[in-house]
């Protein structure tokens, strides 16, 4: 059974050699340090897209009008094209593929209350927009634009907590208030959460409100949705295929004028990066991996070492009467006390400059929460979770035992009458 004297009798062969000891524990700890930082480093890749698309549902999808550029059953190229309320109400029985919809139309203008006013961006939407984009309401701010409002065309209004700001500086109360937008009043129905409290965030009004009063009441510029069972690209294609056939029925293009209607995707890009984000988390996985079993062979070929150099040590204990099982345990033991305690060093280490870095992140505002789907990055909270750490440990310890017991096993194998004659 292993007691004190076991562990005493370790110490004192790693400090009879200690450069060898501390040059064969850092490659162990350089390793799984090289390993923890590399993790998070495609942790804050992998974070970073991740926030790119915090602003919308993971599959969503935009089609605008445009012009087309063949000729079609005796139309000339170069037709505008121009959605509709139709197209509105077929696209989601023509495809059940289309979970939320909404029409968009934009424009800017001037929102007043008594005496102050800001110039900003007015969105008429229907009320799924809150789902594909993400528009949540706190609970006593209001609420977003619903069916009601749509179906009566209502004059309301949904605005941003820096709109508040500069409209109501009196401490008046927003709901329930009217402002002017243009030469029309909308009564403020709800202020909608915008963490960066950024001046470019719109407001939103009814969309049969904005298309009756600034679009000659038929006009859709924009359709929004998201998309249910869309998971490739392959299937993405297909979709776009079938939803552009559908658009030239209705306005009459041909099917292969892809200028026609314009469509993005946003899975399509998710699936880009998230493809590159993957291919770069196994390359850092191949690379850490590799450096650690590096630093664990070395560990396996200083206890050859030490298994050499004791050789004649071992056949005594065999002449005494030490069981094959005793030594098996040593050396074990003694691998895995160095693979541990400085591969524990390593992986504190490597953990400590990934806080360091993300805090010195937070601090520079690289980390905050944003409002503005135009404020994106590439890099984002590079750290690496406690399971993570927690495994990195285990297969540490896992391999500190593997490099101690074949040389371990090639020691209980030597007989101690060549054990003794062994220089």
């Amino acid at each position: 059974m292993f007691d004190f004297d076991n562990l005493r009798e370790i110490w004192s062969t790693m400090k009879k050699n200690k450069l060898r000891t501390f040059l064969t524990g850092f490659s162990v700890a350089w390793g799984i340090f090289m390993l923890i930082v590399l993790l998070g480093a495609g942790n804050g890749l992998g974070n970073g897209i991740s926030y790119n698309f915090r602003f919308m549902a993971e599959n969503t999808a935009t089609s605008w009008s445009r012009y087309t550029t063949l000729p079609y059953k005796g139309f000339q190229p170069n037709r505008s094209i121009e959605f509709t309320e139709k197209d509105l109400l077929a696209v989601k029985r023509e495809h059940p593929e289309i979970n939320y919809l909404s029409a968009a139309n934009y424009r800017n203008d001037t929102i007043t209350f008594d005496k102050e006013y800001l110039t900003g961006e007015i969105v008429a939407v229907h009320p799924d927009y809150a789902f594909i984009y993400y528009k949540p309401i706190l609970s006593g701010d209001g609420r977003f634009i619903n069916d009601v409002d749509i179906r009566d065309k209502r004059k309301v209004i949904v605005i941003t907590p820096r709109m508040v700001e500069v409209l109501f500086r009196d401490s008046v109360q927003p709901l329930g208030q009217y402002v002017k937008v243009g030469s029309l009043m909308f009564q403020v129905i709800g202020i909608y959460q915008d963490e960066n409290n950024t001046n470019n965030a719109p407001a939103y009004i009814p969309f049969t409100t904005g298309q009756a009063l600034y679009e000659g009441g038929h006009r859709i510029r924009y359709l929004e949705f998201t998309l249910n069972g869309v998971n490739t690209e392959e299937e993405s294609e297909a979709f776009q295929e079938r939803f552009r056939e559908s658009m030239a029925r209705r306005h009459q293009f041909d099917p292969a004028d892809k200028n026609a209607i314009g469509m993005w995707n946003s899975g399509d890009n998710f699936r880009m990066w998230q493809g590159m984000t993957n291919g770069i988390n196994l390359f850092i996985w191949i690379v850490g991996i590799g450096t650690l079993m590096a630093g664990i062979v070395g560990v396996s070929n200083i206890m050859l070492i030490t298994v050499r150099e004791r050789t004649k040590e071992f056949g005594i204990r065999k002449a005494l009467g030490a069981k094959p099982s005793s030594i098996l345990r040593l050396i074990i033991v003694e691998s895995v006390l160095v693979t541990a305690i400085f591969g524990y060093v390593g992986m504190v280490v490597g953990i400590g400059l990934t806080e360091l870095i993300n805090y010195g992140m937070e601090m520079a505002g690289a980390n905050s929460a944003g409002s503005n789907p135009e404020d994106t990055t590439v890099f984002r909270n590079p750290t690496v979770s406690l399971g993570i750490s927690l495994a990195a440990t285990g297969v540490l310890i896992l391999a500190g035992v593997l490099a101690g017991y074949f040389p371990a096993r090639k020691a209980t194998k030597i007989t101690a009458i060549e054990a003794m004659r062994a220089e």
